[in-house]
């Protein structure tokens, strides 16, 4: 039975979005609440993400082959193999990680202004979507203010994987999206119904009223207009993985792990000057603003570098930029990385007392940089600064940083860390933006009678100021939480060995 298959339905230009909040609705994701029509970028964001680079590139290769079931099959058989390819095996626990993590920042970046102007008017919002409900319920409930989330249930095995196939009825598509509409509303039907394409007018038919999302190019709601800003997020692909896009970086992935090796290595032996022109040699592009204060005299304490946090080389960049050696200190670095890093990388041990002594000890020594948010933010705001800091020194210079990276993200919190540097310098031209400000004068430190969170405050906002980013009470506890699901807090070496007895 296909009721709505030849029903006309008016486009959503005409649709008023006047005294709705009383009233349901129920919409179709892709094509439209989101301008793509595509689920492809988030199977394969899910994919590499909860699964591998060999599951990907699988992924990719089936393209062809599910457009052509698509086409001459049925959208439900397509699906169901991108279902199959993407999740087979994968625990649930990585997929609903990713879903959270992940995917959200690209469902952000794609909401369709239209679809979105009506969605938001009504007081009750639900979701009917063939793709499965695991991927699309974080982002649907967090950020558009959906009530529910109807879409397709994975098979799960008692070992909590996934087995690859979809619950009964299957896939909802055209007729299954109806029975689900009326299983899940009985005689209380939607007021509205909002689809993209034929197989939606079954569900559409079965609501008071129907609109069509045209298919047609349009652009993307800004991400500040939804109900909840992306400030986290996790996962290495900068850019939305359409089958070409995803094409193009697995090609470059071979040129640019050489690439990363020879910036890396090469640069580790050179002193900071002769590094900056390796860095334009091998396309690193560095630009420098404001200007730095001199290297402190034999006798003198160094100066305390205040950073934002963009990626695990910013202590390193800075240091080219400077063109002299410092020293920086972290909350965690590999002891790898600590060897081979071309500056002193001294990592804290949290005990307050210890760390102060420590980092009073470097600026004893030198120049030093610190970047109190204690954790990396991709997005155009600055979490909480620690104020420790801000007791141990008066001369303290605050350093803006900032990153362009195009194909590969240098962070993660659920990946190897290890590999970040090599993420930053897998990018074809990795840019750094470092602007140096004044030095904070006498009366905004703490010996000039202000606190120590006064001073890191201020410091918060001059430097979210410089950039045009905004200013959050959010910590790396915070951010941990969200993309993981932990505190972020690393163990040391006694509780590792307690865990592994």
């Amino acid at each position: 039975m296909v009721m709505g298959a030849h029903r006309h339905f008016e486009p959503i230009t005409k649709c008023s979005s006047e005294g709705r909040s009383n009233q349901t609705v129920a919409a179709d994701l892709d094509g439209t609440l989101l301008v793509s029509r595509s689920a492809f970028p988030c199977f394969m964001l899910v994919a590499l993400e909860a699964g591998s680079l060999l599951r990907a590139l699988l992924l990719l290769a089936s393209v062809p082959f599910v457009y052509f079931m698509y086409l001459s099959i049925s959208e439900s058989v397509a699906i169901n193999t991108f279902i199959f390819i993407t999740f087979a095996g994968l625990k649930i626990r990585d997929i609903e990680l990713v879903s959270r993590s992940v995917l959200p920042k690209f469902y952000a970046e794609d909401v369709h202004p239209e679809t979105w102007r009506v969605f938001n008017s009504f007081g009750k919002r639900y979701i009917i979507t063939a793709n499965p409900r695991i991927m699309v319920e974080h982002f649907a409930k967090t950020f558009l203010g959906a009530d529910k989330v109807i879409g397709t249930e994975l098979e799960v095995t008692k070992s909590g994987r996934a087995t690859g196939f979809a619950k009964k009825p299957g896939v909802l598509v055209g007729e299954q999206k109806r029975e689900a509409v009326l299983k899940e509303f009985g005689s209380n039907l939607p007021d509205l119904g909002l689809g993209d394409r034929e197989t939606d007018h079954d569900f559409m038919a079965v609501c008071k009223e129907g609109y069509m999302v045209p298919k047609m190019k349009c652009e993307p709601l800004p991400r500040n207009k939804l109900l909840s800003p992306v400030i986290f997020h996790e996962g290495r692909l900068v850019q939305r993985p359409t089958p070409l896009v995803a094409l193009l970086t697995f090609l470059w992935m071979p040129i640019g792990i050489i690439l990363s090796i020879l910036r890396v290595y090469t640069n580790i032996p050179l002193p900071e000057r002769l590094a900056w022109y390796n860095y334009k040699l091998l396309g690193i592009k560095v630009i420098v603003k404001g200007t730095p204060p001199p290297a402190p005299k034999n006798g003198q304490s160094g100066v305390l570098f205040i950073c934002n946090h963009r990626t695990v080389l910013d202590p390193v960049v800075t240091a080219v930029a400077l063109g002299r050696k410092i020293s920086c200190v972290t909350y965690s670095i590999s002891k790898f990385t600590e060897i081979i890093s071309p500056i002193k990388a001294v990592a804290l041990s949290r005990e307050r007392e210890k760390d102060a002594a420590h980092i009073k000890q470097l600026l004893e020594e030198g120049d030093l940089v610190i970047c109190p948010e204690g954790t990396t933010c991709r997005e155009p705001f600055l979490l909480r600064f620690s104020a420790l800091f801000a007791e141990l020194t008066d001369r303290i210079v605050p350093v803006a940083i900032n990153t362009k990276q195009s194909v590969f993200h240098g962070t993660t919190v659920r990946g190897h860390k290890l590999l970040d540097p090599y993420y930053v310098f897998m990018n074809p031209r990795p840019t750094y933006e470092i602007t140096f400000l004044n030095q904070l004068p006498p009366e905004l430190t703490v010996k000039g009678g202000k606190s120590a969170i006064e001073v890191a405050n201020y410091i918060q906002r001059v430097l979210a100021g410089t950039l045009g980013f905004e200013c959050t009470n959010l910590t790396r506890k915070d951010k941990y939480s969200i993309l993981a699901g932990t505190d972020g807090r690393v163990p040391s070496k006694k509780e590792k060995e307690k865990e592994k007895a």
